[in-house]
Order: structure tokens, then sequence, then C-alpha cells
């Protein structure tokens, strides 16, 4: 990044706000200094499923392999959690998931607000330094409904939750309350209902049937479904709508930010009738390579609206692949989702959290460079703050250390992560300091085996200990061979509890203490 010439653009875009200058013409070049932003978020999708990030694989992805291709791509990429909703949360904040009061599991359709209005999200961020900014696609983060009656709904599970909500009257702390300009947005996963799209607060067509899907490939829950909500048809809207957000907004003057957090392959797994058989693997095969053709779509998209150079691209995943995907079968196929890595999605293992990772700026990224240095989902925002040389203050991005130093070769040890939180589905914390990684748990803290609680569990150690380097598969328990590097890492899980953050500044307060259980994890190990 040329920082100065950055630097100069900023003097003179505060000096606008300061003396009020209206002048056109210095309006334009500030504008033009501040890249495009557009951060795609898949669902489920592994780290394996890519060929870019696994030669062997055998879904053929050539529309994202490009975009690595012509930017950076990240190889020890991961997201703060191994599920949904907290990977959510820690992209948006900055800060890690198990902050907030939502210590394991995720929301559902009915669920409250987990980020509350005051909290900065990267979009907030960016609307204060003039930005159009724009959410398409999958919400999962809460929000709160219009109700008939009382204030409270079921917990989601259940059809009869969703017969108190008004679907004729706006909903509340919504994505406009955290600083987007613009939504359209499903409420949760797409196998979670109610089933129906929300534009700037208003609900798209009213419910006028009652929806569901039991099919292992194509399942979703039972529930109220919006007359113009089409589950096979959702993905390719979310891009769609994307594509005609970027045309639009590559017109105006300011710089905009679209963050499209895709529904997909995430179950219902739907590919629409022409990707059908196409994989020649399975239907979440099929699905990816959709994906991949809409990548190809909006990357071309921006290059003909003629913003490419200054226009950063993200890709990634919000977890590891799911079991919904049918990874035996694909693995009989010699497709591994999750690569040379243990578990999938909910896991501790790395194959719950470490996910591709790219990013596309020709203006200040080399083609084809390749990054092995580990980074979290968690960092984006303060890559945008010092993309704009903002300050964040000291509430702000606990756990975001900027990225921007790894877009050049010449920077990277600027790189200021010295550690990573990892957190799977049930709340089990790992730690990984260079190659290092400690898991506060003796089983995989998620869906694979050893499930938590299991007989098999009941016999190993109490923690693990993996060298990533040279075992990435996480076979060989290391933690009764070094108990020093143990006592290190669990001294260091400790004070990024807490601190409150695990960045330099003062000390923060968590939304909410984590519970004794959780606790345990960590405390126990002083009882070795």
């Amino acid at each position: 990044m040329k920082k100065s010439i950055l630097k100069i653009s900023l003097v003179v875009f505060f000096s606008l706000l300061v003396f009020g200058c209206k002048s056109d013409k210095k309006e334009n070049e500030v504008q033009q200094k501040a890249p495009n932003i557009i951060y795609v978020l898949a669902d489920d999708l592994g780290y394996g499923d890519i060929q870019a990030f696994n030669p062997q694989s055998k879904i053929k992805t050539p529309h994202i392999d490009k975009l690595a291709a012509e930017g950076i791509k990240f190889t020890d990429a991961h997201t703060s959690s191994s599920v949904c909703t907290p990977t959510r949360y820690g992209i948006l904040t900055g800060r890690y998931n198990w902050r907030s009061p939502l210590k394991s599991g995720v929301l559902t359709g009915a669920s409250g607000p987990l980020i509350p209005n005051d909290r900065t999200t990267i979009a907030s961020l960016l609307t204060k330094q003039g930005y159009n900014t724009a959410f398409i696609g999958k919400w999962h983060l809460g929000w709160n409904w219009a109700l008939k009656t009382g204030d409270s709904l079921g917990a989601g599970w259940d059809l009869r939750d969703f017969d108190n909500i008004d679907f004729s009257k706006p909903i509340k702390n919504s994505p406009k309350d955290l600083g987007f300009n613009y939504y359209y947005a499903h409420a949760a996963s797409l196998d979670m209902a109610p089933y129906v799209y929300v534009e700037n607060d208003i609900i798209t067509a009213l419910p006028n049937t009652i929806t569901e899907n039991k099919d292992s490939y194509e399942f979703w829950r039972s529930g109220p479904t919006g007359a113009d909500f089409e589950h096979e048809d959702v993905t390719p809207n979310f891009f769609e709508r994307a594509i005609k957000y970027v045309k639009q907004s590559s017109k105006k003057k300011s710089p905009f930010y679209l963050y499209l957090a895709l529904p997909s392959p995430h179950t219902p797994i739907l590919p629409t009738g022409e990707w059908r058989g196409k994989s020649g693997l399975n239907p979440y095969g099929d699905f990816v390579m959709e994906i991949d053709f809409y990548m190809g779509q909006l990357s071309q998209a921006v290059k003909e609206a003629g913003i490419e150079d200054n226009t950063l691209i993200v890709f990634t995943s919000d977890n590891g692949p799911a079991p919904s995907a049918n990874l035996e079968v694909l693995k009989e196929k010699k497709h591994q989702s999750s690569y040379l890595y243990r578990g999938h999605k909910a896991d501790i293992f790395d194959g719950g959290h470490r996910v591709p990772f790219i990013v596309k700026w020709p203006a200040h990224i080399e083609q084809k460079s390749t990054s092995d240095i580990t980074i979290s989902s968690t960092d984006f925002l303060a890559t945008a703050a010092d993309i704009l040389e903002v300050d964040l203050k000291d509430n702000e991005g606990e756990d975001s250390f900027s990225m921007l130093p790894l877009f050049s070769k010449e920077t990277t040890s600027n790189y200021k992560r010295k550690a990573t939180v990892h957190h799977s589905v049930n709340g089990t914390f790992a730690i990984r300091k260079g190659n290092w990684k400690m898991i506060f748990a003796p089983g995989s803290g998620g869906w694979s085996d050893p499930v938590p609680g299991s007989k098999e569990v009941k016999d190993l150690p109490v923690f693990q200990l993996y060298n990533i380097e040279s075992d990435p598969g996480e076979e060989h328990n290391l933690y009764e061979k070094k108990p020093e590097k143990s006592k290190e890492l669990k001294a260091l899980m400790t004070s990024i509890i807490e601190n409150g953050r695990s960045t330099p500044g003062t000390r923060q307060q968590n939304d909410a203490p984590l519970n004794a259980q959780e606790w345990e994890q960590i405390k126990i190990f002083e009882k070795e």
C-alpha cells in the first residue's frame, strides 16, 4: 500500500470536513483513493473445495482460482468459530465471538440481535468515512421481528415459534442499525424459518404457505414462506442483486462496501437445473461449481464497471465443510473437503475453522501472491481502518489486527498478530501460536469423533497439543511430552480472556463472563 499517497488524500478529506469545503474536484480526489470493498462469505465451504488451495480437489473452481491468481491467497486463515453466527459476529466487529453473550451454538431465525447498536462494525466505520454500504445475503446475527402480542418469540426450532410474528410490520435492530445504508437479507441459515426476504426492514412478500423439505441434501425445517421466496433461487438471487449493486454503485462518486453473505453451499444443497450433475461427485460438488460460476459473473461485473484496479475483493468461508455435504461419499471419490486437516464444521480441529481466504486488489497486491502467515476472520475491521488510516478506539476491534502489511512482501513483518484463538460449536477453546496449537478439551469439541461426552474421550489426555507444521492432521498429541509449552499457551489463553482483548490497549470487559463450565476447561490445567 502506498501509504504516503493515501495519507495525503486523507489529510485532504479531513480538511474538507473541518472547513466545510465544497470543492467537487478535491472531493473526487479523496473518493478515488479509498478502495471499493466487496467481501464475499460462502457458507460451509471447505478449504479443500477450492482447487487453488487443494490441487487434488475434484471440484472445478476456475473463477475462484482466477481470483486467487490475480491477488493473494492465505493458506493459514481461520474463522473465529467453527459455526455460522459466531464467525459472522467476529467478521463485523473485529472481536472474538465468545466475548459476546453467545458462548456456544448459533442463533435461529427467531433470535434477537447479537450485536448491540452502539458497537462499531466494519459497516459503521466505513459509513463514517463516506462509504455507501450494503449487506446482501444471509444475516444470522439476529434482529427483532414485529410481534402480534407480548415481547418474545420461541427459540425458532418449532413451527409454532413463528405464530406471534407480524410480518406486515417493519423489523427493528437490523443491519441498518449497525451501519449498513442498504440491506436485502434472509434472517438466518436457509434451513431455518421463517423463509422471507427483508429489504430495509420491510418483508418483501408476506408468507402465504408453509414449506419444508426432509431430503438429506435439500433439507429445510418447516416454516412460513414468503410468496416471492423459492429456496432454489436464493443463491442466484443474492448474486444477481449484488451484481446490480456493483453496477449502480460504480457510477457514484463515493466508494462502496458490499458484504455479500451467501447461504450456500450450506443446506439445503440446491444447485439449479443447469448445474445438477456437473461435478460428477454429488449435489454438494455441483453447488460449489454454481457458486464459482457466479463469482466469475461478479468479478466480470467489477471489470466491466471500470473499477477493477481499486476494488478490494475478499472471498472466504464462515467455517469448514459440513457433514451434510456427505463427506464420506466425496472421500470415496478422492475429494477431501477439509484437505489435509482433521475434522469439519463445528469442530475445534483445523478442519472446522481453517478456510480458503483470497484478497484481490490490483492497485496494491501483486498477482500470484501467497501468504502462510496465520490470520483470523476478525482481522478485517482493523484492515479497513488501516487502509483509511483511522485509529480504532480501545473498545473497537479488540481482536482485530491489520492485514494490510501482508498485502506487500516488504511489510509482512509489520503484521502484529502473535496468537489466534479458535472456538467450537460447544464452546471449546484452542489457541495457536506459531506452529503450536493447544486444545482445552480431549475431543473434537464438535460433531466428529471423539465427540464431547462420549466414551472415547474418557481415556484421552484432558488437553491436546499439536505441532501443526509437522502434524497438520492433528494425530500426535504432545501435551504430556511438552509441559512447558502447554503452560505457556494456557497462560496466554487466560490473559486473552481476562483482558477482554488480544490487541494492545486498555483492558476491556467481555459482554458476558464465561460461565463455570467454560472456565473449567482453562482452569483445570492448574490441577494437573
